[in-house]
């Protein structure tokens, strides 16, 4: 296939769907989870849980780095913002939204007079500061391992330049060490119990870290993992690879996203990270708790750019709201409907959860697209019955 229409072929999503319910165990149940809000949104937005066997159910992992991104490492941001004057600070729109304490954002410290500004890019940043040398840009990095070499691009920039009047606060997180977490969590009742079978793994980050890093869960934990592109059929196919590999009895990396990953990812990229970015000893992830080596600071060498060292920046942790049950969302415990705070006072335009926040968040998937309405689906083509009680990440 060579265009994007053709990943999103309703025949052949319809005869996928055939030969899944021919190929699936009547006798079991299989529990997949997707790790990228991309597949979550793809899943909601095509309606591809509609067209699974009923035993075969998806759930929905963490999602993106806004939707684990504690409320502290917000609460530093907006600090920052309002106290100093000088500063503008910068972030992707997503970011701007995600609720923090005292019911501010980013945004509503923008309301307060704090200079805070949407960008588009790390790049972005960077040119706002050389435009304004009379004030201190400050950029709120934040993304899973695709958005870490712009980072460390514009950090190497600056210093190149010596730019001194632009910093980054970086929230970089490490998709490996949040999939352990997940998978270690039935150890650790304060996570709660959670049965799965396999992964269908991130797509734009795998571009950069190849598929080789998720052999090490294949083989420890004997789960499969299949890396899929984020179009529907894409999704279907990773299921239905997954499945064939229940079924069998093994637990391999199996690459179904050919046309952009390979097993070694972007070596390029990862060198410029690795010049610019080491590893955190420890950060803290919304839902998942702290976890050890699981994000990127500032090398030493950069320090004249880090805003946490060149401002005195010190984290503390905030919990989430009481009623909002993020936290156990991002870990597949709990689907965005057992919130109660779901769909009434939580909605897109009043978000009460970072889930609700972002474009890729799971509840933000189920609210713009429907898929908490019990509404029968007819699927065109196919004997595959909907399930109105399965969950549809």
């Amino acid at each position: 296939m060579k265009y994007v229409d053709e990943f999103r072929d309703g025949a052949l999503a319809a005869g996928l769907a055939r030969a899944l319910a021919r190929e699936v165990d009547p006798g079991r149940d299989y529990a997949f989870m997707e790790f990228c809000g991309g597949h979550t949104h793809a899943i909601s937005r095509y309606g591809v849980a509609d067209l699974l066997p009923p035993n075969v159910r998806m759930i929905h992992g963490p999602g993106c780095p806004v939707c684990v991104l504690p409320i502290g490492r917000v609460d530093m941001a907006i600090g920052l913002a309002l106290a100093r004057p000088e500063v503008i600070l910068c972030s992707y729109g997503d970011c701007l939204r995600v609720p923090a304490s005292d019911g501010l954002s980013l945004l509503k410290a923008k309301a307060r007079g704090a200079d805070v500004r949407m960008v588009y890019s790390a790049a972005d940043a960077l040119a706002l500061a050389v435009h304004e040398p009379a004030r201190e840009v400050v950029f709120f990095a934040i993304g899973f391992e695709t958005t870490t070499p712009p980072t460390a691009l514009v950090l190497r920039e600056a210093a190149t330049r010596r730019l001194a009047n632009f910093s980054v606060i970086c929230n970089h997180v490490l998709t490996p060490p949040a999939i352990t977490a997940i998978l270690d969590s039935p150890a650790a009742s304060r996570l709660g119990a959670l049965h799965l079978d396999g992964f269908i793994g991130p797509a734009h980050v795998s571009t950069l870290i190849g598929s080789r890093p998720y052999e090490a869960f294949a083989a420890r934990y004997r789960k499969p993992v299949v890396i899929a592109g984020f179009e529907p059929l894409d999704v279907m196919q990773a299921i239905r690879m997954l499945v064939r590999q229940v079924d069998t009895g093994r637990a391999e990396v199996e690459n179904e996203f050919t046309r952009a990953v390979v097993r070694d990812g972007n070596p390029k990229a990862q060198a410029i990270v690795s010049e610019v970015l080491a590893l955190r000893d420890e950060f803290e992830w919304r839902g998942l708790g702290v976890l050890a080596r699981s994000a990127l600071r500032i090398r030493p060498a950069f320090a004249p750019w880090d805003a946490e060292a060149k401002f005195g920046l010190d984290y503390r942790p905030v919990p989430d709201h009481r009623a909002c049950e993020c936290g156990a969302i991002l870990r597949g415990v709990k689907k965005p409907t057992d919130c109660k705070l779901f769909g009434t006072v939580c909605t897109p335009e009043t978000p009460m959860g970072s889930c609700m926040v972002s474009s890729e968040g799971a509840c933000a998937a189920h609210y713009n697209y429907g898929r908490f309405r019990d509404v029968p689906v007819h699927v065109v083509g196919t004997s595959v019955p909907p399930n109105p009680d399965q969950e549809t990440a």
